[in-house]
């Protein structure tokens, strides 16, 4: 990771030589970029990405995970969709701007974390209580999260631009049954195993509630309504009186049911030490991602009273509720700056709508600072391109990378006025 911070002061000369730039690091890694614009008035905003990525063994990849091989147009690398791409990108903008002696207005900063895969408690979370320290308010801050979506969603032609205004939030529960051991010769009526199996799909046989409408999955298909094929696009105008059967149908498929439920999950299940001997202890590991309409408090409450058994002991590793839904009206400075850009920057794409992060992310750390946290990444994402985020042969193409660095260009200089913009301008300037 220290490699990686003289790896970008060498490849942008401008950025660590501007007068008007402070760079800090933050918690041994992280990088806090301060670019003070020639307008102090302006509210600041904050371009967020993370430089860590999740592990990548060799077996399986086309090209070594590291190498950032380019081939047939593509760079195949761990981290080049999740999230270096936006880490480069950001600055590979803001060099550009510099080249062109372009001084920001409005005054913004740039946060690089170096552990968000793993909650970014010492990245992100600490350069949130330092400008929280300084007495910071941002208008806005954009991270990664949703991007354009091209084929994804089911009945959707043309591609979305899909900007997540909260995630969910996330509890994980340890569950552990104790029992006498013995010889496998004479077993109990209910071993811990038996009986922790049998907790653990009760909780799988009764999925938390539907929640469809109570939270920004309705904004959702509202501004995509228009945008469906028939007859979709009448059933989803008309949600006042189908909403009762999209809700069922959404929840058929594990990649809708998650938007509009808190999902259960068993990812851990450990018992036993010999085929002949009951173990005395059997524990299971289960995480649940949070609705924006429900909390920790209520989640664990509900878990509590499914197993409805008093052997299976319950504890709370670790638990935060869903993020505050952010501003998405007309009134909102960052929705026209991100229109406009969108807009300027993919001509195919008609609509942009609000959505749901059904992952985490650093941003949730910014809560302090401003209460419009939006999670996009400038990509054209298809749905081939989904299994290789945390997966095998992760790769961006050339041309969304550039694209991607051409709506940073692009949004640092639609920041810089002071009333809302025009809906698209189409120029480019990079």
């Amino acid at each position: 990771m220290a490699e990686f911070g003289s790896y970008i002061q060498k490849v942008f000369p401008a950025v660590f030589s501007s007068k008007f730039i402070r760079h800090e690091i933050v918690g041994q890694y992280s990088h806090l970029f301060t670019v003070q614009g020639s307008a102090p008035g302006l509210l600041p905003y904050m371009l967020l990405a993370h430089m860590d990525v999740v592990p990548a063994p060799p077996e399986g990849w086309d090209f070594p995970p590291f190498s950032a091989a380019e081939h047939q147009g593509f760079i195949y690398g761990r981290g080049t969709l999740d999230n270096k791409n936006s880490a480069m990108g950001i600055l590979q903008a803001l060099e550009f701007l510099l080249r062109r002696n372009y001084r920001p207005q409005r005054s913004f900063y740039i946060g690089i974390g170096h552990d968000e895969e793993v909650s970014g408690l010492k990245g992100a979370k600490r350069i949130a209580a330092l400008l929280e320290a300084r007495g910071v308010k941002l208008s806005f801050l954009l991270d990664e999260g949703s991007a354009v979506l091209d084929g994804i969603i089911a009945g959707v032609k043309k591609p979305v631009a899909m900007i997540a205004v909260t995630e969910k939030g996330s509890m994980t529960l340890n569950f552990t049954v104790e029992k006498e051991p013995g010889h496998s010769s004479f077993p109990p009526k209910e071993t811990s195993i038996g009986i922790l199996a049998a907790a653990m799909s009760r909780l799988e046989q009764n999925p938390l509630p539907n929640l469809f409408g109570h939270g920004p999955e309705l904004m959702t298909m509202e501004h995509l309504a228009a945008e469906f094929n028939f007859p979709l696009n009448i059933i989803m105008s008309n949600l006042w009186l189908f909403s009762p059967i999209v809700s069922r149908v959404l929840a058929w498929k594990p990649s809708t049911n998650a938007l509009i439920r808190t999902t259960t999950a068993v990812t851990l299940f450990n018992a036993g030490i010999k085929v002949n001997v009951i173990p005395s202890s059997a524990r299971a590991t289960v995480n649940f991602r949070i609705h924006s309409a429900e909390t920790a408090a209520e989640v664990l409450e509900a878990v509590r009273s499914t197993i409805a058994d008093d052997r299976v002991k319950i504890d709370v590793v670790e638990a935060f509720d869903p993020l505050p839904i952010s501003p998405w009206d007309e009134q909102t400075f960052a929705i026209h700056i991100f229109q406009k850009t969108i807009l300027d920057i993919f001509p195919d794409v008609d609509s942009v709508v609000p959505g749901t992060c059904i992952g985490n992310t650093d941003s949730r750390h910014f809560s302090n600072v401003t209460k419009a946290i939006y999670r996009f990444n400038p990509l054209l994402l298809a749905q081939h391109d989904l299994p290789r985020i945390h997966g095998l042969n992760e790769r961006i193409s050339i041309e969304n990378y550039e694209r991607q660095v051409e709506f940073l260009f692009q949004l640092i200089k639609n920041c810089d006025i002071e009333t809302l913009p025009e809906p698209h301008a189409n120029s480019h300037e990079l």
